[in-house]
């Protein structure tokens, strides 16, 4: 979800509106699917609202994937070489410093917890979190496991694509798109039946955040970027349907909500990640499509919650855990809508000086190393 705030251009002319509007939407799910669980009583309508919200992390994985392939493409496609040393100093000063100064509040100040324990720190320094994690036991910024997912996609991408260049087999890459998405299935069927059936327990550490079992909507979007980039004929013959590639998405993820309806089942672990990606697959297809209406809908609202979905989303649990016990200080209604209204104003603000504080001074940091 970190990339997702990146863009294909910095001109703001050729700005990709279309994507704010998916980054917002992505952190707003984020955000209701999580409101329920840290707070104990909530307004009637919002488990209905908030039960497919642990999509939206699915939804940064499919924007993630389409925009740093999308990038590294270009270069291929220009007939230029790879540079891990740029990519990865481009990733550093991205990432590491918001996702650092979060960590440091989490272990410096407890009161920011939100749950009851925080995994070692070896962990989220070395972003394996996300291997072995007991959510029941250390559930504290547990959120984390999905930067851990995006930061493997990241270190092992460029060098797959410098290898496929190095091989001159490039072309015929796509194979492993389709091997990796059916690996991804067949694995996630091969764990249910020999770890997770025989004791019934675990399913999140097993099935939900290991990064092989993950990885399906991040491959979406490196194909979507593989259309985009090197086959504009089909394209251009796609973008003429946005609007019907976007209701075409909604029926899809209408499908996986039934399918996803018991988030442990069978059905939901083995074919709801793969039909949640090609779901949000389809919307971001959409949203890049000049017809339709999401390309051409300029928000300024959309726009400044993209800017901020990283920040939001590494901070907003400790955020909400603080903004409760002030509420609960003031004597405001825990279950009322103000509540919830209250938070996000909360983490919007703390977002925003994330942002401005750490976020943005580090980026200017790595356009001098870049141009040095």
């Amino acid at each position: 979800m970190n990339q997702s705030t990146e863009r294909l251009s910095t001109d703001s002319k050729n700005r990709l509106y279309g994507l704010d509007h998916l980054r917002a939407l992505a952190i707003l799910m984020v955000f209701f699917y999580h409101y329920p669980i840290l707070f104990s009583g909530n307004p009637e309508w919002l488990q209905s609202v908030a039960k497919f919200g642990w999509t939206g992390v699915d939804l940064f994985f499919v924007l993630s994937g389409f925009l740093i392939s999308s990038q590294l493409f270009s270069q291929i496609k220009q007939g230029r070489s790879i540079s891990l040393k740029i990519f990865y100093i481009k990733r550093f000063f991205r990432i590491l410093p918001a996702f650092w100064v979060v960590v440091m509040i989490y272990f410096c100040f407890p009161g920011f917890h939100e749950r009851e324990a925080l995994p070692p720190l070896w962990k989220f320094l070395t972003f394996t979190q996300n291997f072995g994690l007991n959510i029941f036991d250390f559930g504290t910024f547990s959120h984390a496991w999905s930067l851990c997912v995006e930061e493997h996609f990241y270190l092992f991408l460029p060098v797959i694509l410098i290898l496929l260049q190095a091989t001159k087999s490039f072309k015929k890459s796509y194979w492993i798109l389709v091997f990796l998405f059916l690996f991804g299935m067949i694995l996630r069927v091969y764990i249910w039946q020999n770890f997770y059936l025989p004791e019934k327990q675990e399913w999140y550490k097993l099935i939900y955040y290991p990064t092989y079992n993950r990885i399906d909507g991040l491959l979406v979007g490196v194909a979507i970027a593989g259309i985009y980039q090197f086959r504009p004929d089909i394209w251009t013959r796609i973008s003429r349907f946005g609007n019907h590639l976007i209701v075409l998405s909604l029926l899809v993820l209408t499908a996986a909500y039934f399918v996803c309806y018991d988030q442990q089942s069978f059905n939901a672990s083995i074919y709801g990640f793969p039909l949640v990606a090609v779901g949000y697959g389809l919307l971001v297809a959409g949203a890049l499509c000049p017809s339709g209406f999401l390309f051409r809908w300029n928000s300024k609202v959309t726009t400044f919650i993209a800017a901020l979905s990283y920040a939001i989303y590494l901070s907003h649990k400790g955020v909400m855990h603080i903004t409760q016990q002030v509420a609960l200080y003031l004597n405001i209604d825990l279950n009322s809508n103000w509540m919830i209204v209250f938070c996000i104003i909360t983490c919007v603000l703390f977002a925003w000086v994330l942002n401005v504080a750490v976020e943005k001074p580090f980026m200017r940091l790595r356009e001098k190393i870049l141009k040095g």
